[in-house]
């Protein structure tokens, strides 16, 4: 295990092992998401390319899970995927600054009161 690590594993903290595990299966998944969409792309049996696609919307699942995972417990993921996720502006424009994000993804706080006034 420790050829494809840059530091001896052993001499990691446990949250930075979890992390380059976390890493290292997120590249796999996104490997395997390439693999079966290349199959698909050039299955001629309908029913295996429905397989293939089924399988790699699978795949695609476990990325998304493990970039969450990532986003909870490394710094830095949560800020990016704040500036790119889930806008249609341009993305080189949005690291540039040339471009805003969405309102469409800010989050409304209304506080802890629905302000309707009392009940009596």
């Amino acid at each position: 295990m420790s050829n494809q690590y840059h530091e001896p594993f052993e001499l990691l903290s446990e949250k930075t092992k979890d992390i380059t595990r976390a890493i290292n299966s997120l590249k796999e998944e996104l490997e395997a998401i390439d693999w079966y969409n290349q199959r698909a792309d050039i299955a001629s049996d309908s029913e295996l390319r429905s397989i293939l696609e089924h399988n790699k919307s699978e795949e695609m699942e476990h990325a998304v899970m493990i970039m969450e995972w990532l986003r909870r417990n490394m710094e830095g993921w949560d800020e990016e995927m704040k500036t790119y996720f889930f806008t249609s502006s341009p993305i080189t424009g949005l690291e540039e600054g040339s471009a805003q994000p969405d309102k469409s993804k800010e989050v409304i706080s209304f506080g802890t009161s629905l302000n309707i006034g009392s009940m009596k």
